[in-house]
């Protein structure tokens, strides 16, 4: 079963929904809206990654989050936070997230990787080449099954530090350092992510090569995108349209929160 992961963002520049959520009453009301609806995971983010975003301090980032994650968990919703920051993501465990989505897959912040190890958290290890404001970024692959490669690379670095196996949720990183063509080829062989065993998380939303195909109806191209990924096993798909995401997967998506 697929699960729905809904996205928070407690910025003011994401590219689909920055500044919505700024205020913390509105982020609370908006993922508890979304967990009502059928997330079995709110993915809560205080720093934006779209190309050309600036880069906070981990300061700032904990500023974002410190009146919002507490209050979430305290609902008794599921969290994972979406941070490239060892510092950000303690706090986070501590508080009670229980997922880090880390966009870099450990590479950013060399202490993430054991923040993580010494925890009971699963950790999202997503394919990284760097951020996407780097105008060098090298978006060049043999082929798309390169991509699978050097992400399997990162986790075998995060298990020599010490992250266990089941903790492990691996993510192609749709858009990052991939141009349109590169990121539906990964998506049209998605299954030999899912065979690596690990569990997949797809983060397709609202994505640019997502319109660069369905042009401006993209919440249809993003449902179509869930309806393939669910179909060939993974984990997770991460997206700001829940009920529509609850409508391609079924009903019965909502009975998967306690595997979140």
């Amino acid at each position: 079963m697929t699960l729905v992961m809904g996205i928070l963002n407690l910025t003011p520049d994401s590219f689909s929904d920055g500044g919505l959520w700024l205020e913390p009453s509105l982020a609370i009301a908006h993922a508890t809206q979304m967990w009502n609806e059928g997330a079995a995971v709110i993915d809560v983010g205080a720093e934006s990654t779209r190309p050309g975003a600036t880069r906070i301090t981990a300061a700032e980032e904990l500023s974002r989050l410190a009146p919002v994650l507490p209050a979430l968990v305290d609902a008794g919703i599921t969290v994972s936070v979406d941070t490239v920051n060892a510092a950000t993501a303690l706090w986070a465990l501590q508080s009670g997230a229980t997922i880090i989505n880390d966009i870099s897959g450990g590479r950013l912040d060399p202490e993430m990787a054991g923040v993580v190890a010494d925890s009971s958290a699963r950790f999202v290890v997503q394919h990284w080449r760097g951020m996407p404001s780097d105008p060098n970024l090298d978006q060049n692959y043999a082929c798309a099954a390169q991509v699978l490669e050097e992400t399997m690379v990162q986790v075998s670095d995060a298990l020599d530090v010490g992250v266990r196996s089941d903790q492990i949720i691996i993510d192609p990183g749709l858009g990052f350092a991939k141009d349109a063509d590169t990121s539906w080829e990964v998506l049209e062989d998605i299954e030999s992510w899912v065979r690596t065993g690990y569990p997949v998380l797809v983060g397709a939303s609202r994505k640019r090569f997502i319109r660069a195909r369905y042009g401006e109806d993209i919440e249809a191209g993003t449902r179509q995108v869930t309806k393939l990924v669910a179909e060939k096993g993974v984990w997770a798909v991460r997206v700001h349209d829940v009920p529509g995401s609850i409508e391609t997967l079924g009903e019965g998506t909502r009975q998967g929160r306690q595997h979140g």
